[in-house]
């Protein structure tokens, strides 16, 4: 009877200690936006510029105005080589991942406007014709709406996350387009 109580009280501690809890303390931070962003080549929209103008030989000119949401980063990269060269500058809010606002800038044709996105043509203040695009996402709800326009041998592509179309209309892109050499 004792060994019958002794196995017993073993097979308790036993279990007891395997019981698959495991404590352990952690030195792993999450990472913070920022580093997240560096990490996958953003920078800086000064250096961000710098490559780009180095690369390009020439000034790019970058709106004055941005869309009325709060944003709580600005992020840019120049990706270079392999046929996709372009600038392109994030702006997000990192509470509200629908508040971005994504401007894509490259060689003239570097974007494709498709007839069957094509919403709506504006004229901005220089003369030049701007394409107003809703692309349809994966799911057919979200997506994005697009501007797409050439300045100064480059062309410009605005992006915003369809969620927020009400906040940020056709009409508001095209304001931020026409703040370009203001």
């Amino acid at each position: 009877m004792n060994r019958f109580i002794l196995l017993i009280l073993m097979y308790i501690v036993i279990c007891g200690v395997y019981n698959g809890k495991v404590y352990a303390t952690s030195n792993c931070q999450p990472q913070t936006i920022e580093e997240s962003y560096l990490e996958i080549g953003y920078k800086s929209v000064d250096e961000a510029l710098r490559d780009f103008e180095h690369h390009y030989k020439q000034d790019l000119q970058l709106p004055l105005r941005v869309p009325p949401v709060v944003f709580t980063h600005v992020f840019a990269r120049t990706n270079n080589g392999d046929g996709s060269d372009f600038f392109e500058m994030e702006y997000i809010n990192e509470q509200s991942s629908e508040y971005r606002f994504l401007i894509n800038v490259g060689e003239k044709g570097k974007f494709t406007i498709m007839e069957k996105e094509l919403i709506k043509e504006f004229r901005l203040k220089g003369g030049n014709t701007a394409y107003f695009l809703s692309i349809r996402g994966p799911d057919s709800i979200r997506g994005s709406n697009l501007l797409v326009f050439e300045k100064d041998n480059l062309q410009y592509r605005f992006s915003i996350d369809k969620k927020i179309s009400e906040k940020i209309t056709p009409e508001i892109l095209v304001q931020i387009a026409n703040s370009i050499n203001y």
